[in-house]
């Protein structure tokens, strides 16, 4: 069962990176990869989220993600709580099926 105070976290990470030559294609496809081993998907091209439970979770996995990071292009993360996460509105498109798994069923895993 979920513990007492457990807050659930999302990390979402942006980034573009080069792609014009064939290194920089080879890091960025890396990167990507990398992101979805450790359980991110993709929310949108260039925009990869993962679900979390806790800060320290959360925090294990940002660490992951920068010792991971190229050298170069541009990554940001930010973390947000699954309740803020929810209140994220679609304006075109729909959710997909790797993100309608929510808090409420990770309890289970």
């Amino acid at each position: 069962m979920k513990k007492e105070g457990t807050r659930f976290m999302r990390i979402l990470v942006f980034f573009d990176l080069p792609t014009e030559t064939a290194e920089n294609r080879h890091n960025a496809a890396k990167f990507r990869n990398n992101l979805i081993k450790d359980g991110y998907y993709m929310l949108q091209y260039s925009v990869y989220c993962r679900i979390c439970r806790g800060m320290d979770s959360s925090e294990k996995h940002i660490r992951r993600l920068m010792m991971r990071t190229p050298m170069e292009g541009n990554i940001r993360v930010l973390e947000i709580t699954e309740k803020q996460y929810e209140r994220m509105k679609i304006i075109l498109g729909k959710k997909q099926l790797a993100e309608q798994i929510d808090s409420r069923q990770l309890v289970f895993f």
